[in-house]
């Protein structure tokens, strides 16, 4: 016999409804804070929970994120820095409502939203430099900018065109795929090494990064099995990056390879090497000994954002929510829930975490999240291998990346695209370039009837 307060602990801690199966649900994906919208700012919000104190905080820093940088110098001091090399002047033309990036896939639009890392493999000394991270490439550096303030060069213009491949499911129906082919024209420094290494990258939803870094270290390790102990095929591996203000190794999270440890370093990155401005953390200009024109521009002596102006950025970053999933009946949620277990996709796309208590931000803190990631990095097979190792991550290795806000991606952004460097139009061509560890989780989704992969489909897009 229940007790009433029995029922209470049911009601608080049941992950779906009870009440039968017409009733439609959400799930509160990013724990008390998570907020349900279904508008165009989706993303953009702050979790419910914050508190007033940190109000202010995020406003301003939401300010930074949307403004355009300008250069130096500039009649609004707080916001010249821009260059002398960039990709973009704000962080919101690359996260578009602070969601995922927008590739240029028509040939002649410029690349903002997906820029292109570089590295050479370096000898073992010039590695150590870099804290066993990439080796930029002489006279252009770790990334490529593509813009620059007047007087100085870009670096080179990127342009894309596409290869098809086709396929089938195990019912007959037919697919397409594309894979982008980039050719990098009008190379201002120089011709590249011819062992360059070049490496797109998308970029990302912004919302919920506070969350990911509250998750426990240990909680993130134990889904480790770099040397595939349980025979499973799958072998996730954490990265260890470099933590610029502690100065020491770190736990990566965050990048399509987790090559930054802290969402305060992911902004000061950011910062310098997609707008040329430096900061506290990231003190130098992104200019290379050859740019003479980049080193000749003018600029501030002190860091052009402040460590203050910074903290406010990180704070956004920190506290924007994850919005609720949309509603679906209680048997569509559990449907999909089978099918991703069945096909091994919460393998790798783990579902739930309980947050720690170990950052500055207590909204964060103890909440159940629902992310569908496990932060590991993991082999995705000759397709999708980039071949630019980052820090322990391999050329063939990418981060598992979140699902959470999945389905409102491309309302916020109709032209979103999916994996790395945006090959993937739909979240279904996602799945279908898996290789490597997730081959098997392609098959047997390519092996579900229409009905299935539907459904599976259908859950996915409500995350």
């Amino acid at each position: 016999m229940f007790r009433p307060s029995s029922w209470i602990l049911i009601l608080l801690f049941a992950p779906l409804s009870v009440w039968g199966q017409d009733k439609r649900l959400t799930q509160k994906l990013g724990g008390e804070g998570s907020v349900r919208s279904d508008s165009l700012d989706a993303f953009s919000f702050p979790v419910r929970n914050i508190k007033s104190a940190n109000r202010k905080d995020f406003m301003v820093g939401k300010s930074f994120f949307r403004q355009n940088w300008v250069s130096f110098p500039a009649s609004v001091e707080s916001l010249e820095g821009l260059g002398p090399l960039f990709i973009a002047q704000s962080c919101i033309a690359c996260h578009e409502r602070d969601g995922r990036g927008r590739p240029a896939v028509d040939g002649k639009e410029e690349f903002r939203a997906l820029l292109f890392r570089l590295s050479i493999p370096g000898s073992k000394e010039q590695q150590a430099r870099f804290h066993g991270g990439p080796v930029p490439v002489p006279n252009y550096g770790d990334q490529l900018q593509n813009f620059a303030i007047p007087g100085v060069k870009p670096e080179a213009k990127v342009r894309a065109s596409f290869t098809e491949t086709s396929g089938s499911f195990a019912d007959g129906i037919t697919y397409t795929l594309q894979k982008p082919v980039f050719r990098f024209e009008d190379l201002a420094y120089g011709p590249f090494p011819k062992d360059v290494m070049v490496s797109p990258r998308l970029a990302p939803g912004a919302f919920g990064m506070g969350l990911l870094e509250a998750i426990d270290e240990k909680d993130i390790l134990k889904n480790a099995d770099p040397d595939d102990l349980d025979g499973d095929g799958i072998s996730g591996r954490p990265n260890f990056t470099w933590d610029e203000r502690a100065q020491k190794r770190a736990l990566g999270r965050f990048g399509w390879k987790a090559n930054q440890p802290t969402v305060l370093q992911q902004t000061a990155a950011a910062f310098n090497g997609d707008m040329g401005v430096t900061s506290p953390v990231f003190p130098h200009q992104n200019c290379e000994p050859a740019q003479k024109d980049c080193l000749a521009a003018k600029a501030k002596s002190t860091p052009e954002i402040s460590q203050s102006d910074l903290q406010k950025v990180s704070a956004y970053m920190h506290l924007l929510t994850v919005p609720q999933s949309q509603a679906l009946t209680e048997g569509q949620i559990k449907t999909g829930q089978r099918l991703l277990r069945e096909l091994t996709c919460t393998k790798c796309h783990v579902e739930t975490y309980r947050t720690g208590t170990g950052t500055e931000f207590a909204e964060n803190h103890n909440q159940i999240i629902h992310p569908y990631t496990d932060l590991l990095l993991h082999d995705m097979g000759d397709d999708l291998a980039d071949g630019r190792p980052d820090f322990e991550a391999s050329g063939r290795e990418w981060r598992t990346p979140p699902l959470w806000g999945l389905g409102r991606s491309r309302k916020v952004n109709p032209q979103t695209r999916f994996l790395h460097d945006g090959r993937a139009r739909t979240p279904e061509e996602a799945i279908l370039w898996h290789g490597g560890e997730g081959e098997g989780a392609r098959e047997k989704y390519k092996a579900l009837d229409q009905s299935q992969r539907d459904q599976l489909l259908t859950y996915l897009e409500s995350l």
